[in-house]
């Protein structure tokens, strides 16, 4: 039976829209997340930790309903202004300079703070000191608040990676296929930010190496699988990356500074170095089989 839509590594066929329909039919009053979550529950469609892909299946829903396959209801909620709905609060921290020798700010910790108290300071910090500030996570992803002598210095956040990356894809090897069934378990570090007030030789490499001991085992715990890759961007017209080449990151390439949505196959943004680092010896077997 032919797709009529594919989406996020779905295809949707025929029967699957005539199921949808009676299920808006059945529930007239339902809303646009009730009925995700029974379309969820109906394909099985769920995540690797067992929660249903209600996020997802609401963005499939409404690409049907654009494309004219079905009519959503009307939704419960709008905002007037997303852009200003996404940005955090601002939670302020003392800006005690911090310039000193590695050796003496230690211990460093570094906490996974996603649903707990602290990802509110997490999401502030990056909105109001990182130069890309804060956006929401799109998928899987975990945030860390790195803190010494209990003061927060740095932090990270990390999300589901870019189905699509040329020099990542080049330097795995693997098939469209491959990449289409393994692609959760490489992860993607959005933000890295060390406070503005906080010049300490040799922390960011110290902190990236202690992140890819880290990272997978928390991922685990989350979502209930590893993380075997790990990568980034770092935009060239700002820094070399040196920190992650400190931290023995392979450089994969760069971006071609089109975007994922680009219509002109023309360059409308800026280069973008691409990073990669394996947290197992064996990543391209697991990656590749």
């Amino acid at each position: 039976m032919d797709a009529v839509l594919r989406y996020r590594g779905r295809e949707v066929t025929d029967e699957d829209v005539g199921f949808v329909r009676q299920l808006i039919a059945q529930w007239p009053q339902a809303s646009r997340r009730a009925l995700s979550i029974e379309v969820c529950k109906e394909w099985g469609w769920k995540q690797a930790n067992g929660e249903l892909r209600d996020g997802v299946c609401r963005g499939l829903l409404l690409a049907l309903h654009r494309a004219g396959h079905i009519e959503l209801p009307a939704p419960r909620h709008k905002s007037p202004n997303p852009s200003l709905r996404l940005k955090p609060p601002v939670i302020e921290v003392p800006a005690t300079p911090v310039q000193t020798p590695l050796s003496e700010i230690m211990p460093v910790q570094i906490r996974q703070v996603r649903r707990t108290p602290d990802e509110a300071l997490v999401n502030s910090l990056i909105e109001q000191h990182h130069y890309l500030g804060y956006t929401t996570p799109v998928g899987e992803h975990l945030k860390y608040l790195v803190t010494a002598q209990g003061q927060p210095i740095a932090c990270f956040c990390w999300s589901s990676a870019p189905r699509h990356l040329a020099p990542r894809d080049q330097h795995i090897g693997w098939s469209q296929l491959q990449r289409k069934q393994k692609i959760r378990f490489v992860a993607y570090q959005s933000r890295f930010l060390i406070l503005p007030w906080v010049r300490v030789p040799h922390l960011a490499s110290h902190l990236l190496g202690r992140m890819s001991r880290q990272l997978s085992s928390d991922w685990e715990r989350v979502y209930a699988h590893p993380i075997y890759f790990t990568e980034t961007f770092v935009d060239t017209e700002r820094n070399r990356g040196t920190c992650y080449r400190a931290a023995n990151w392979t450089h994969l390439g760069l971006t071609k500074g089109r975007g994922k949505d680009d219509q002109t196959n023309k360059q409308n943004r800026s280069l973008k170095h691409v990073f990669g680092y394996p947290l197992v010896r064996d990543f391209r077997r697991r990656l590749c089989s």
